[in-house]
């Protein structure tokens, strides 16, 4: 199977080069690695062509989630797995590529993602985040596990993700006008298509982030816009509340246990959440400048 990575990049920043070293150092032939660049500034492109990426430059306006991960689709020729990366996840291991192109061996594998882990200097939070939601276990999901997981059933991450080509295109690709979670809307096509999903325990990435409370405002606004435009993934596999409040009693516990100084960040945390998805119900009343000062992906709104 030929394979591809493509990743959309913007001012990568100092973690980028790490990137690059570790997608060089990977045990897995990669037939093709591409980048499409919305207006970077610093030396993300000349990186990239130093480390034998194809560049595609676009303006930032241009940029959307679902909508930039299509182009690289489409840019990606003959391949036949396409693995996605964000430009701060670092491959953790020489073998994480040759892990995640393992499991599409299985015919029934539509797409696969893989383990994220925290950088190293990362917080409590992120730890407790990035432990919760990506066990040490993998797994293999099909349309019969969904009334057991419900809202969860899609749960993905194009942080580090790969894709059988043609079951992909056959799903009918990336949504291009979704705000994000472009990867939970293919995943819940693929399942409904009779594809299986796969979660890659041994295919690691170090990916996390810190968060402020108004970044997780928005960042939670602009979930509830997403699950808005989407009200058919909630009719069909369910509401997220009662994951939410899986998530917030183990993530109350876990800062209890390793760092009660940590409570009052969870905890003002878990209201600036609560305050973003609220509001975010009521996007279509506002005004585009209003919009653009509530969400995390300004450049969404025009």
């Amino acid at each position: 199977m030929k394979t591809a990575v493509l990743i959309p990049t913007y001012n990568a920043g100092p973690k980028w080069i790490e990137l690059l070293d570790s997608v060089a150092g990977q045990n897995q032939k990669i037939d093709k690695k591409i980048i499409i660049d919305s207006g970077s500034k610093d030396d993300t492109v000349q990186q990239a062509l130093d480390n034998g990426f194809e560049v595609v430059q676009i303006s930032t306006s241009e940029f959307n989630h679902g909508k930039t991960r299509q182009q690289l689709i489409d840019l990606s020729g003959d391949a036949d797995i396409c693995i996605f990366l964000t430009q701060d996840a670092i491959l953790a291991d020489s073998n994480s590529i040759a892990n995640m192109v393992a499991v599409f061996n299985d015919p029934e594998v539509g797409m696969a993602y893989g383990r994220q882990l925290p950088h190293k200097n990362a917080k409590p939070l992120e730890i407790h985040a990035r432990l919760y939601n990506y066990p040490a276990v993998s797994n293999l999901i099909s349309i019969a596990d969904q009334p057991a997981l419900g809202f969860k059933a899609f749960f993905c991450s194009n942080s580090y993700s790969a894709y059988r080509k043609n079951a992909l295109l056959a799903a009918g690709g990336f949504p291009t006008e979704s705000i994000m979670g472009e990867d939970a809307i293919v995943a819940a096509k693929m399942l409904k298509a009779g594809y299986k999903k796969a979660y890659v325990a041994d295919a690691m990435v170090y990916h996390s982030h810190s968060y402020t409370l108004i970044e997780e405002y928005r960042r939670y606004f602009d979930t509830r816009v997403f699950h808005e435009q989407n009200i058919w993934m909630l009719q069909e596999y369910g509401k997220p509340t009662g994951e939410g409040f899986k998530f917030i009693k183990s993530e109350i516990g876990y800062a209890l246990k390793n760092s009660p100084v940590s409570l009052f960040k969870s905890i003002s945390s878990i209201f600036a959440k609560w305050m973003g998805y609220n509001s975010g119900r009521f996007y279509k009343k506002l005004s585009t400048p209003m919009l653009k000062k509530l969400s995390m992906h300004k450049f969404y709104w025009k």
